[in-house]
C-alpha cells in the first residue's frame, strides 16, 4: 500500500472524473493520499474531500504565491481548522521566487507566521520552495522548526542542502521528477534520504511521471515514482511501499487501526 503525501484533487483538473481518478488510485495500491488546500478557495474544497472519503486527509495552509492575499482572519481560520480530525500538517507554506505574484518580504512574514502557528497547534509543516533555498531555511532554523519538523515537498536539492533538511528534523518528499532521464538531483536525493525519511508525492495534477511527462498527473502515479526509488536504491518496491506509508503515518499521527 502506498501513502501519496501531497495531492491537488481538489483542483478543477478533476472536476469531470474524479471517482475514477480516485478508483484507480486504488488499482495501483494507493491506500491513503494528503490533499493540500492552499488557499481560501482549495482549503473549502479540501475540506469537502475528506469529509467525503475516509481515505483522504489534510493539509492546509496558505501557499507563497498567494501570500498577498493573506489575512488576519485566515490566520485564525487555520488555527481552527487544525482541531478538524483529519487535519494533519499545515502547509504548503514557504517561499516561491519563481513566479513573481506576491513581494518576497510578504512571503516571509506569511512563511513565519505559519510556522509559528504549527508550533502553537504541534503539527507538522509542508514546505514549498522554489529558487529560494537559502532564504527558506533561514527561516526554518531561525523560527526553530525543527520542534516541530514536516515534509520539504517535492524535493531536487544538492546533497548539502539535503544534509541541512535532515538536522532539521524533516521528511523528504520525492515526487514525480525522479523519474525524469536527466533530473540528477532528485536521483541523488532518493538514493541518500535515510530510509526512515524518506515519502513519496505525486503532487498531482503537476508533474507527471515518465510515461506520462507533460499530462495531467493523478495519485495513482505515485507507484511509479514508488518503484522508481526502489530501483535506485536497488531494494524490493515493496520495501519502499512499506516504509514511507509507515513514515506518513508516524508523521501525521495517523493511526491505522481507528
Amino acid at each position: 500500500m502506498l501513502f501519496d503525501t501531497h495531492v491537488h484533487i481538489n483542483d478543477e483538473a478533476y472536476n469531470d472524473d474524479l471517482e475514477s481518478v480516485l478508483e484507480n488510485a486504488k488499482q495501483h495500491d494507493v491506500k491513503y493520499m494528503a490533499v493540500v488546500g492552499f488557499n481560501e478557495e482549495t482549503i473549502k474544497r479540501a475540506l469537502e474531500l475528506a469529509d467525503r472519503y475516509s481515505f483522504v486527509y489534510l493539509i492546509l495552509g496558505w501557499h507563497p504565491c498567494d501570500a498577498n492575499d493573506f489575512k488576519p482572519e485566515h490566520l485564525q481560520w487555520l488555527r481552527e481548522l487544525c482541531s478538524h480530525p483529519k487535519m494533519v500538517a499545515l502547509g504548503e507554506m514557504g517561499l516561491d521566487y519563481h513566479w513573481d505574484t506576491a513581494p518576497e518580504a510578504v512571503q516571509k512574514d506569511v512563511f513565519r507566521q505559519q510556522i509559528r502557528l504549527a508550533h502553537e497547534m504541534n503539527k507538522p509543516i509542508v514546505i514549498h520552495n522554489r529558487e529560494a533555498t537559502a532564504d527558506t531555511l533561514m527561516i526554518l532554523k531561525e523560527e526553530h522548526a525543527e520542534k516541530v519538523g514536516g515534509i520539504m515537498h517535492c524535493f531536487g536539492e544538492t546533497e548539502d542542502v539535503l544534509a541541512e533538511v535532515l538536522k532539521l528534523d524533516f521528511h523528504i518528499g520525492i515526487g514525480g521528477t525522479v523519474t525524469f532521464k536527466n533530473a540528477k538531483l532528485p536521483k541523488i536525493a532518493a538514493q541518500k534520504v535515510p530510509i526512515d525519511r524518506l515519502l513519496v508525492e505525486t503532487d498531482c495534477p503537476y508533474l507527471a511521471p515518465t510515461p506520462h511527462r507533460g499530462k495531467r498527473n493523478e495519485p495513482a502515479y505515485v507507484q511509479l515514482v514508488a518503484e522508481e526509488v526502489a530501483q535506485l536504491r536497488g531494494i524490493d518496491y515493496s520495501e519502499i511501499a512499506e516504509k514511507t506509508t509507515g513514515n506518513a503515518l508516524s508523521l501525521f499521527g495517523i493511526n491505522e487501526n481507528q
